[in-house]
């Protein structure tokens, strides 16, 4: 394996600190991403300059003049804390022609959208929940508010991580989606975008790949039997509060029940989506299967979380790729990228 020297780029309050080194403690847990892919590269063998960046681009400029990287492994979720313009900066590292690890520029931008990658989705013929958006700062009109199919989930539109989203997300009238388009315009001074719920099995399938993809073991949130529909969403103490989804019974798993060819359905279908959404290097699709067994696009999610015990990395266990193997195989795909 070639030695290389790899530019990691994280933001300034993520930075990996060497000093940390318990693992239950709270800056550590919130720095575990960066920690696990640090240590990952360094037994790997390569060289890691990590590079702090949050509003402007010079720290990355200067370290490719100085240092020369072979590959910046990405793990910037925004610019100046605003997640719609995080595809900039991988643009910047295209244009200086330096690979980078993760997804290009235009499939993030396609992806971090959910009402346009909906658009493209349905236009392949891709099932998709049906949706309306609710622009921030622009007044509601009547007409929009008729024809909805309730039960309705209400979310940002380029928010990921299920930020905004919890049990009120989940509404069952006019009178209920107005108040919660209000709160989450408010919260993330954003546009909304308000969603069909589809009633049946949330699944998760990790993609890995360029143009020759890879479709993981299938992951699913299970819920308690008990559980209301309101419930059954993959709310933002669902995904990230472990104590929380163990009080209400839920838990992330493999996929079981994968009779009747539905593994290579799953597959297929993902490969068209990620390809569809011009999607690069590794992603995570969230999906909705009913009773009836039509699967539905909630989101893609590219350069999704990859800390040793996130959805993708644990699929990617399951097929065999322990936790260095993984990381190096995203960089030999960002390698491969920038030589294309």
């Amino acid at each position: 394996m070639k030695k290389l020297r790899v530019m990691m780029l994280v933001h300034p309050e993520m930075e990996p600190l060497d000093h940390l080194t318990d693992p239950k403690a709270t800056e550590y847990i919130k720095r575990e991403t960066e920690i696990d892919v640090k240590r990952a590269l360094l037994k790997l063998g390569h060289d890691v300059r990590v590079v702090t960046v949050h509003d402007e681009l010079r720290p990355i400029r200067k370290t490719i003049n100085d240092w020369q990287p072979h590959i910046a492994f990405n793990l910037l979720e925004d610019f100046a804390g605003d997640g719609a313009l995080d595809y900039y900066v991988v643009s910047y590292l295209d244009m200086a022609s330096l690979p980078f690890t993760g997804c290009n520029p235009r499939g993030m931008m396609l992806a971090r959208d959910k009402a346009l990658s909906k658009k493209i989705l349905h236009y392949h013929r891709i099932k998709v929940p049906e949706f309306r958006i609710f622009p921030y700062g622009k007044r509601i009109k009547t007409a929009k508010l008729k024809g909805l199919p309730y039960p309705l989930i209400v979310k940002s539109n380029i928010e990921q991580g299920s930020v905004g989203i919890s049990q009120a997300s989940f509404v069952s009238n006019e009178k209920e989606l107005l108040r919660r388009i209000e709160q989450l315009h408010e919260m993330t001074h954003g546009d909304a975008i308000v969603e069909q719920y589809i009633d049946g099995r949330e699944l998760y399938a990790g993609v890995v790949g360029n143009d020759r993809l890879e479709v993981l073991p299938i992951r699913e949130l299970r819920f308690d039997d008990k559980a209301s529909l309101e419930q059954r969403i993959a709310t933002y103490n669902v995904k990230w509060n472990d104590k929380y989804r163990k009080k209400i019974g839920f838990k992330y798993d493999y996929a079981k029940d994968m009779k009747n060819g539905l593994k290579t359905k799953l597959d297929n279908l993902s490969k068209r989506i990620y390809r569809k959404l011009m999607l690069t290097g590794y992603a995570r699709l969230d999906l909705r299967m009913d009773k009836s067994g039509d699967v539905y696009v909630l989101e893609a999610n590219p350069n999704a979380a990859i800390t040793h015990d996130d959805e993708l990395a644990l699929a990617a266990k399951k097929a065999g790729y322990k936790y260095e193997k993984l990381i190096d195989r995203v960089l030999q795909l960002g390698l491969k990228a920038g030589r294309a």
